[in-house]
């Protein structure tokens, strides 16, 4: 038995190697709208790190998604790439034609799945922001669509039925018009960057227009009679009407004074519903997105991708946490705690999630709203073609410009921005 102690001296020798061998990855996360979700979101990846040995995630909380985009670009290019990034779903397009994303089938692949098998419990509508030429680049994580929020009391005071929302432009004209006083108006939406652009697809998508080109990353609609339709809508809401409040309001302040009685129906993100159902006073509703020509709404939220320049070890630790991360356990509770709905199907079918539906009956408007919904906003150079339009959309709102001028100068700026990868996909003719 003289063996034993060698044996063991053997295995301590190797426990520090054994250690060592941990995964260390970093995970890229942005709190795009209100509420605890930094904190929330360290503690899953705490709960993931505790449940396991093999990777040890190392969350960095890094703002706005714009924020995310240019700080993950920026590790990759200084050689140390996170691992897995929650980035808005609209970006993944521009990240793959940049060359900043990988293609997750190679991990599909070495599992003995296909992206379809893959996808099945996801809702068809998310699967567009995920897939970019017929490869899976991104796995939907948080998703949103965006949602009417009423004051219920402020409507009965109006002497509007609090349980019937405005459902078109004409009504919820007619709804802001009564609620607006000398110290509260009647609409809000939100008008900083990111958001307003958001806001502006699903306006110009309800007036029965088209945003972008879904299958075609130089090409956007712009200077067209819906989107005109919409902004011109928007810049009456403020000068003609009187209804909502001039100039440049952010998201978050738009919730604060939703929540402060200053503001008595707003378009917010679904995302925020758990922030405002936590801390608002008054009786509350939530209700579609009012139509002008149709319902329709994008989709908005944030997918997991993986960044270039990952050794083999930091791709197998960063797959497998994004598959944790988008589980159907893990995102039905997300789901419950943020107010985004999850794009996966199953939680749905959970005893938690039903009893939670049960109980809180606004979070299923989102969901009602899904066979309406078309894929978020997605060119080549996503954030400046983005803010091409809100920038005239912002001038608008101050008074500077009218919505005539307005779209005409967003397309002219966007399609600038757009022409390298227009001249480099367009046929030259001899």
């Amino acid at each position: 038995m003289r063996w034993l102690p060698s044996l063991a001296a053997a295995v301590a020798v190797l426990a520090p190697a054994f250690a060592g061998a941990q995964t260390k990855i970093d995970f890229f996360f942005p709190v795009p709208v209100d509420g605890k979700l930094a904190r929330e979101m360290t503690r899953l990846t705490k709960v993931y790190n505790d449940s396991q040995k093999e990777v040890a995630v190392t969350a960095v909380y890094t703002g706005s998604y714009d924020d995310t985009k240019l700080k993950a670009q920026a590790a990759a290019n200084a050689g140390k790439p996170p691992a897995v990034v929650l980035m808005s779903a609209n970006f993944v397009l521009d990240l793959k034609l940049a060359g900043d994303v990988i293609s997750l089938e190679p991990m599909l692949k070495a599992e003995g799945t296909t992206r379809e098998k893959f996808l099945d419990d996801f809702w068809p509508a998310v699967h567009a922001n995920a897939v970019v030429d017929g490869d899976l680049y991104a796995v939907p994580f948080q998703n949103s669509t965006p949602l009417l929020y009423y004051n219920k009391e402020h409507f009965k005071e109006a002497g509007l039925d609090p349980e019937k929302p405005p459902q078109t432009w004409a009504e919820l004209v007619d709804a802001a018009k009564k609620l607006t006083k000398p110290d509260r108006m009647g609409f809000g939406l939100p008008e900083g960057y990111d958001y307003l652009g958001w806001i502006m697809e699903a306006l110009s998508m309800s007036n029965g227009g088209r945003y972008f080109n879904e299958e075609y990353g130089g090409e956007v609609y712009y200077d067209t009679p819906t989107m005109l339709g919409a902004v011109q809508f928007v810049e009456d809401l403020v000068f003609k009407h009187k209804v909502m409040q001039q100039g440049v309001v952010e998201g978050g302040a738009l919730s604060t004074n939703f929540l402060a009685g200053k503001v008595s129906m707003m378009l917010l993100s679904t995302g925020s519903l758990s922030f405002v159902r936590e801390n608002m006073k008054q009786p509350f509703g939530v209700a579609f997105v009012p139509r002008n020509v149709r319902n329709a709404v994008p989709i908005g939220g944030g997918s997991l991708v993986m960044f270039k320049g990952l050794n083999d070890e930091q791709k197998a630790a960063g797959w497998k946490f994004a598959k944790w991360l988008s589980s159907t356990e893990t995102l039905g509770g997300w789901s419950r705690f943020t107010g985004y709905f999850s794009p996966r199907k199953s939680p749905y079918d959970t005893a938690e999630m039903k009893d939670f539906m049960a109980k809180n009956p606004e979070a299923k408007v989102a969901l009602d709203q899904l066979p309406y919904a078309k894929p978020w906003f997605a060119t080549y150079q996503t954030v400046a073609v983005r803010k091409a339009l809100e920038d005239e959309v912002q001038a608008v709102l101050n008074g500077k410009k009218k919505a005539p001028q307005a779209v005409k100068d967003a397309q002219k700026n966007a399609d600038a921005l757009m022409k390298p990868y227009v001249d480099q996909t367009a046929l030259k003719l001899p």
